[in-house]
């Protein structure tokens, strides 16, 4: 009840990231439930259509969990310890919210399924969904619950583990084993090849290993804006992106992997060799990975900008004027394009050639 206190009163800006939240679970539970209704039509070939149609479901937890991160109701505020509402109470209203938008996109993606199925009101658009949708086979009623109820449970779970009380850990620990997950993905890619259940898995992997990479990356922006006689401007640049490594990081590492994934696809089109793992709503899917994963990112900076608020109001009571934070954002920035964009390319080779050897 406190959750949906806390949801109605928030401000539209929040409302309106919890709607987005709420939509990407609708797409994401409607591809679940198309892999679903083509595996009672076609089961031969529906593991590797569920391993596919796992991206855009872990992409959509990752933006769900960003989302709650930046909500007004999962940050402690003065004086409501003594009504009660400690970090690990916030902790769970935050995941209650979490589980509230979510389980109404999946409600939506269950109800526009079977509309378009016709198991609810005749058939829709004159029948053009139903063959798509396989509607001449029952749809099988337990698993199509519970796999609209798994994104709502993996997101409430994913919230109350992203806001658990914690030390925070240095940036650079984690990039030894980031390099050492990708190059795991990129030789289960090698040795699978193009189609089977193996190039999903080793490109799984390598967005992983980027994933945990990122942070390490963006506090190598951080060292490089700061490096040969850095002046004030560069200084307050690449130090304040080390400070947000450890929370820019992880998104930025799987926004690079869509950007490979995005590359490799291309190549490997142009290669005549390019699959297309969802059939029809391959392309719907791919946006929707793009869209979440940008989305988190844009996500994560906003909280960083809100953590950051104390520290701009020192700056400009101290006489610095705005245009110089603004260059410096600029400069953080133009600093994670530089080495990133490296980064992407290079791995979307390497799996352009791990396939394709």
């Amino acid at each position: 009840m406190l959750a949906l206190r806390l949801a109605r009163g928030s401000r539209p800006l929040v409302q309106v990231r919890r709607l987005l939240v709420a939509a990407a679970c609708a797409g994401t539970g409607f591809l679940l439930l198309y892999v679903l209704a083509g595996a009672t039509a076609h089961p031969a070939g529906s593991f590797p259509r569920l391993l596919w149609a796992l991206v855009p479901f872990a992409v959509t937890v990752q933006f769900a969990v960003a989302v709650a991160r930046t909500d007004p109701a999962a940050r402690p505020r003065e004086g409501l310890d003594a009504a009660g509402l400690g970090p690990v109470r916030i902790m769970f209203v935050a995941a209650l919210s979490t589980a509230v938008a979510c389980t109404l996109g999946s409600a939506l993606a269950l109800a526009a399924f079977l509309h378009l199925r016709g198991d609810l009101a005749g058939l829709p658009f004159d029948g053009a969904g139903a063959s798509l949708l396989h509607a001449d086979r029952p749809l099988p009623v337990a698993a199509a619950l519970t796999l609209v109820a798994l994104l709502p449970l993996a997101a409430s779970v994913a919230t109350a583990l992203a806001l658990r009380p914690h030390p925070p850990l240095a940036p650079q620990t984690a990039l030894p084993w980031g390099i050492a997950v990708t190059a795991c993905g990129l030789a289960v890619e090698a040795y699978a090849g193009l189609g089977g259940a193996g190039m999903p898995a080793g490109w799984a992997l390598t967005a992983v290993g980027l994933s945990l990479a990122g942070p390490g990356l963006a506090y190598a922006c951080g060292a490089l804006v700061q490096s040969v006689r850095p002046g004030a401007l560069r200084l307050l640049a690449g130090r304040a992106l080390q400070e947000d490594a450890p929370r820019l990081g992880r998104p930025l590492g799987v926004l690079c992997a869509v950007g490979a994934g995005a590359l490799t696809a291309v190549a490997l089109r142009d290669r005549g060799g390019f699959a297309v793992p969802l059939g029809p709503l391959t392309g719907p899917a791919c946006a929707l990975v793009v869209l979440c994963a940008g989305a988190t990112l844009l996500t994560c900076a906003v909280e960083v900008r809100q953590d950051r608020s104390a520290s701009r109001r020192t700056l400009r009571d101290l006489g610095t004027p705005g245009s110089v934070l603004r260059t410096a954002a600029v400069v953080r920035a133009a600093a994670l394009v530089a080495v990133c964009g490296p980064v992407v390319w290079g791995v979307a080779q390497l799996t352009s050639l791990a396939l394709t050897r």
